[in-house]
């Protein structure tokens, strides 16, 4: 009788790891790029393996099971030898830096996802981030300030190499009032906002008296001026905190045009760690 493999695999660590971290099958399959169904078979392969049950699931999502949290600890030290020894022994492992240019509310979409996964893949890559309002970071770009951008932009005029529509909505407290009030209380974040002209044209059309509040670059305070109901705002669909709600023409509000989230690469050739974060970028907005 052959005797049973006391191999760990890697891959299914990675896995058991984005599971712990995340509390969600479908979280690590989006952390991982995998289908959950992926995800699933790979746990219960890695539980078949060790014998034992590494989670079990209650009313908050999954949680580890003392096995589990046995392994986690260790898995951690083992993933971390595991990249060291790759990083120092591969010759021609990619190295380099990104500078990646992004508007503020589309930090929490992608700094997870992409770049934690691009970490694990090319860990002698610096990455830093430039957080802006998207018509700056297209001047950043043309001025090689930073490496790729994701900018929001009107459907009928982007020009990206790769991008994803998406509705542009109204939010404001649960359940408040803002919206009823007159003049109309507005933040957009900053003065610079890429969706300003349309959001204004939807007012004017509507012939809605508005007053701006909060206009200095720092989303943390528009979200916490509107979670007070001093004010709405302007957000893509998918980043609408799930404790706000979603304003509609029945609120008594005009409609909002689609957006397209794009990506811009600078022009002519990039270097090879520029174009994998674009390669990760794509994979998200294609989600």
């Amino acid at each position: 009788m052959q005797a049973m493999s006391r191999n760990l695999d890697i891959d299914l660590l990675r896995t058991f790891m984005a599971v712990a971290d995340h509390g969600s099958m479908t979280a690590a399959a989006n952390a991982r790029y995998l289908t959950q169904s992926a995800v699933s078979q790979q746990i219960r392969r890695f539980e078949d393996m060790l014998g034992s049950a590494l989670f079990e699931r209650d009313r908050r999502g999954l949680r580890l099971t003392p096995p589990g949290e046995l392994l986690l600890t260790k898995a951690r030290r083992l993933l971390a030898l595991n990249d060291d020894i790759w990083s120092e022994m591969t010759a021609d492992a990619l190295q380099g830096k990104v500078r990646l240019g992004l508007p503020y509310d589309l930090v929490s979409i992608i700094t997870v996802p992409v770049l934690k996964a691009y970490a694990e893949a090319y860990p002698l890559v610096e990455v830093s981030l430039v957080c802006a309002s998207s018509p700056e970071l297209m001047t950043a770009l043309e001025r090689r300030e930073v490496d790729l951008a994701l900018v929001e932009e009107e459907v009928v005029s982007s020009q990206a190499e790769y991008s994803r529509v998406e509705q542009l909505v109204w939010v404001g407290a649960r359940n408040g009032g803002a919206h009823l009030k007159t003049p109309l209380p507005v933040s957009m974040v900053a003065e610079t906002c890429a969706f300003r002209p349309a959001v204004l044209s939807s007012l004017d059309h509507q012939a809605r008296p508005w007053r701006t509040v909060f206009e200095n670059g720092n989303i943390e305070a528009t979200m916490a001026m509107v979670r007070a109901d001093l004010a709405i705002t302007i957000l893509l669909a998918s980043t609408v905190p799930a404790d706000l709600d979603v304003l509609t023409s029945g609120d008594g509000l005009p409609a909002l045009p689609q957006f397209a989230i794009g990506l811009h690469m600078p022009k002519g050739d990039v270097a090879p760690s520029i174009s994998e974060m674009a390669k990760y970028i794509r994979v998200v907005l294609g989600g």
